[in-house]
């Protein structure tokens, strides 16, 4: 499923296995900067900071085809966020990150080493903890509450799916529950849970059920919702972060005040950089990032992208082995390595000099 500078966007944090997440963006008064977890502290849970958060990726990392975790490159992870793409935010165990292909006890330790590892380096670290099971989403709200986690988020379960507004506002109370000190963000991602609920209507009233809502992870194309969201809650001072890279500057001028999305893991520098044309009230300089960005995305989602890609990007990008995505995705191909290299080099991402030899991980 942004971080701080808004640049070249695309549509969510590393172990034996690489798993990215999704970077998040957000601003608030005076600051547009990308999201993504706020780091543990008092005034950091303070939903009217929300602005604050920068966007980021996270992404786990595995080592050969095992598919096991090597959470010994999450501290390096952190330290190339924060220092190469400006991302200070993170949005733990997302879509990016295959969060929903990991056991529990995997993503409880994927939280862990993200809070532990982000310690004064990260603004907020936010965790997903939907699931199709409410024992075990509440199991992990608990637990983000005791590593100290800045916020949760939560999408629909989307087998036995919840086919009315009330329904699911009732899921996702029980899970707020469990965590009544934190933040809690609804994760809108209607293309991958087949839950068509519109973000507006669920919004409308929602404090009254959820105290601790804070926010919205909008991962949607429907613009006329997204807007409705922010033009009829204009007084609840919610963080409203947009999770489709390719629209963000459209999101932003509808009112977004974040963003959080995968691409934000090796792009962020640059979206980054829209953010801050944006926020100089410069749309032309934005919209040249913008469509900068669409240019890149453009051309690789045509060669097919997907998470598998989001990795095999990331590792040619950082230097940090993401390895294969867990079954039944596949590792990204060769060819595409190749391509989306030769892309970003041709629209000025990337030097020769910016690529770290052999990290690559493809199947040929």
């Amino acid at each position: 499923d942004a971080a701080e500078p808004g640049r070249c966007p695309h549509a969510g944090r590393t172990g034996l296995q690489t798993r990215q997440g999704e970077v998040c963006t957000q601003r608030g008064a005076g600051d547009r900067r990308a999201l993504g977890h706020p780091a543990a502290s008092s005034d950091a849970r303070d939903p009217r900071r929300a602005g604050e958060l920068r966007r980021s990726h996270f992404s786990l990392r595995c080592s050969g085809d095992t598919g096991e975790i090597n959470f010994s490159v999450i501290g390096q992870y952190v330290d190339y966020l924060v220092k190469e793409q400006g991302v200070k935010n993170i949005f733990v165990n997302g879509t990016t990150g295959e969060g929903l292909s990991l056991s529990i006890s995997e993503r409880r330790q994927v939280a862990e080493e993200w809070v532990t590892k982000g310690k004064d380096k990260l603004d907020q670290v936010v965790i997903h903890v939907g699931a199709l099971s409410l024992k075990e989403s509440q199991e992990l709200a608990q637990h983000a509450a005791e590593i100290g986690a800045d916020g949760i988020a939560v999408i629909a379960p989307f087998f036995l799916k919840p086919w009315t507004k009330d329904i699911l506002i009732n899921f996702l109370k029980e899970v707020a529950a469990a965590a009544p000190a934190l933040p809690f963000y609804y994760y809108h991602i209607p293309a991958l849970t087949g839950v068509k609920i519109r973000a507006e209507e669920l919004l409308d009233g929602i404090q009254d059920k959820i105290p601790t809502f804070q926010g919205l992870k909008f991962s949607d194309t429907d613009l006329l919702d997204f807007g409705q969201c922010v033009d009829q809650n204009r007084q609840q001072q919610f963080a409203f972060l947009f999770g489709v890279d390719e629209q963000l500057l459209s999101a932003l001028v509808m009112g977004a005040t974040g963003a959080v999305g995968s691409t934000y893991n090796y792009l962020g520098k640059k979206t980054n950089q829209m953010l801050e044309a944006f926020e100089r009230k410069d749309l032309s300089l934005a919209l040249n990032y913008q469509f900068c960005i669409q240019r890149f995305i453009n051309f690789v989602v045509k060669l097919g992208f997907g998470v598998s890609q989001t990795k095999a990007i990331m590792t040619l990008v950082s230097g940090i082995p993401m390895g294969p995505p867990r079954l039944p995705l596949q590792k990204a191909s060769r060819e595409f390595t190749d391509s989306a290299e030769a892309k970003l080099k041709s629209l000025d991402f990337l030097s020769f000099t910016d690529l770290k030899d052999g990290s690559l991980e493809a199947s040929s």
